[in-house]
């Protein structure tokens, strides 16, 4: 048999004109990745101001500019062209990425603008107080699979490696990966709201729930001291008001409403289970809602299928969608005034409780009367209940265990994660030490950083908290200034609560630089420390840790540690500093 043999000079020419054609082509792909990306900016301008025509329209273009990116980047030229050296790792992620915004383009944007469109009349604007569930349970599956295709994407593009590419590729995954990541943060909450919500608002049977308004002016870790409260009923989608109150309308209770972990009792005492006013002094708000939903029971007879608790911050957003709310006998409520008329003004014009009761209750009921009754911008609506939930102000206990596993996952739980995995987790939570409503004059600053690595895989973080009271000196009525510290003095006391890591625990802390008193703890497997921080009007005190964190796993890039605090009047100075990965 005879043998063909072919030249090394041929072999080189084939590969050299191969890696001509695969340029041409990589040149034509860079083409249509680059209007692909234009044409997603598009779409999300389209989808926020819920042009749907265009919105479809702009897709049709996409899934054009995609398939041709992904067509360029097929072929066994291709291929070749992912072996050679150099070139070949910028080649292989070009492909994948290409493939990726394809499929993300083809089977997972379209499902979810479909149920967008049909989710509009449900849950945009509900009418007479009533949502449509039978469009929930319709759009269930599309968004479900949208939210698959996009954690499926992410994946995909994460699975990259990136230390041999070129900076314009390398530098362009973690922004695509940003953009995923923000997608499935939407999607995944929305996919499993419209499993949760059908039978939480009413499609299997009526259904009660808890709303509870946290005041911020008096700190509790979660947020505020509960305030006014209102219970919801939900039948098939009808949405009323069957009760109201206060949390001190609930009185005290002799003993613990519910048995406690004594190590919950060790860190927070009995006043947990047993002062309505103290039942979010921790910051894990299933605790705090299964206590709140037993004083209620107590209270009134009545159980109820869940707790929901929000603040006058999440109001103000929400206010901005829905218009000014018009309260009986008072001045309106609208976006720029509700956080100061409900935190502080109130207390300066009405300085008995019950007037100022009678006050948070009408509030109350005005605004959800609002919600479900005035005609807003729909959209912006959501987008408030949106960025609150973000914020930790709106959070969402079920009393169905079934229902709750599913919260647990979202940012709606109000949890710390039970195990940081390779991330660890800070808690920086305040709660008021004074009996006063002196919170609304705290200013908080705190900075995270990742410090050095240790033998045994640990690693260390330094923690720095900064508190500022900018509360008159005189003027305050009682109040406000509270029986502890209050009087001519106005000074407010916060209790400084720090979480470590998983695994970890805080060493050398220092309140303004020199050594403190530290209160020690243990909650759901977290050391916790406890600074007390007295402030007189004017003073800055800062408290400053280190952390050791838990064994980690071993990771590659940049170490960046999380971070969570209680929700404030005024958003937290905040400054995360990431470190590099260490090695194992």
């Amino acid at each position: 048999m005879r043998k063909y043999v072919v030249p090394a000079s041929g072999l080189v020419l084939a590969l050299l004109l191969g890696v001509g054609w695969i340029g041409y082509r990589g040149n034509q792909a860079r083409g249509h990745l680059g209007a692909a990306a234009q044409l997603f900016v598009q779409l999300k301008q389209q989808v926020e101001s819920g042009d749907a025509g265009s919105a479809k329209r702009t897709l049709v273009s996409l899934r054009r500019e995609t398939d041709a990116a992904r067509d360029e980047t097929a072929g066994p030229a291709w291929s070749i062209g992912t072996v050679l050296p150099k070139v070949g790792d910028d080649m292989a992620a070009a492909r994948t990425i290409a493939a990726s915004l394809d499929l993300l383009a083809d089977d997972g944007l379209p499902p979810l603008l479909d149920a967008a469109s049909g989710l509009e009349a449900a849950v945009l604007a509900p009418k007479n107080g009533r949502i449509d569930l039978a469009a929930l349970r319709q759009a269930a599956p599309s968004i479900a699979k949208a939210n698959a295709v996009i954690t499926n994407v992410r994946a995909r593009i994460a699975a990259i490696p990136t230390k041999d590419l070129d900076a314009s590729i390398a530098t362009r995954i973690p922004q695509l990966l940003s953009a995923l990541q923000r997608a499935e943060q939407l999607a995944g909450p929305a996919s499993r709201a419209m499993t949760l919500l059908p039978s939480m608002l009413g499609a299997d049977g009526p259904r009660t729930y808890l709303l509870i308004f946290q005041n911020l002016a008096e700190m509790r870790a979660t947020g505020g001291m509960p305030g006014a409260y209102i219970v919801i009923k939900a039948d098939h989608g009808d949405i009323s008001v069957i009760d109201q109150g206060t949390a001190t309308g609930m009185r005290t209770f002799a003993t613990p409403v519910v048995p406690l972990d004594p190590d919950l009792v060790d860190l927070h005492t009995e006043r947990i289970a047993t002062f309505p006013a103290d039942v979010d002094l921790s910051p894990d708000f299933p605790t705090a809602a299964t206590v709140i939903r037993e004083m209620y029971r107590l209270r009134s007879g009545h159980t109820v299928d869940g707790v929901i608790s929000t603040d006058p911050v999440a109001l103000s957003y929400l206010l901005r969608a829905t218009g000014p709310v018009a309260i009986p006998g008072h001045a309106q409520l609208t976006a720029g005034t509700a956080v100061k008329q409900l935190l502080n003004d109130v207390y300066l014009r009405m300085p008995d409780n019950a007037t100022q009761d009678a006050y948070f209750s009408a509030v109350a009921r005005a605004v959800f009367n609002a919600l479900f009754a005035q005609h807003g911008d729909p959209r912006a609506e959501v987008a408030a209940l949106a960025r609150s939930a973000g914020e930790r102000r709106l959070l969402v206990w079920s009393a169905h265990p079934e229902e709750q596993q599913e919260i647990a996952t979202t940012v709606l739980a109000g949890t710390l994660p039970a195990d940081d995995g390779a991330r660890p987790t800070v808690g920086v939570f305040l709660n008021d030490g004074t009996g006063a409503k002196l919170g609304y004059y705290v200013r908080r600053s705190v900075s995270l950083t990742a410090a050095g690595c240790l033998e045994d895989g640990t690693r260390e973080l330094r923690l720095k908290v900064t508190l500022t009271s900018t509360a008159p000196k005189s003027g305050l009525p009682f109040s406000v200034t509270g029986l502890a510290l209050g009087g001519p003095g106005n000074i407010v006391r916060t209790n400084v609560m720090i979480y470590s890591p998983t695994g970890g625990a805080a060493v050398d802390t220092k309140l303004n630089g020199a050594d403190t008193d530290v209160g020690l703890g243990v909650e759901k497997g977290r050391a916790v420390s406890v600074v007390t921080v007295d402030l007189a009007p004017g003073q800055t005190a800062t408290v400053e840790t280190g952390l050791i964190t838990g064994s980690l796993p071993g990771s590659v890039g940049a170490f960046m540690p999380r971070l969570i605090t209680t929700p404030a009047v005024t958003p937290w100075t905040t400054a995360i500093t990431s470190g590099p990965a260490c090695k194992k």
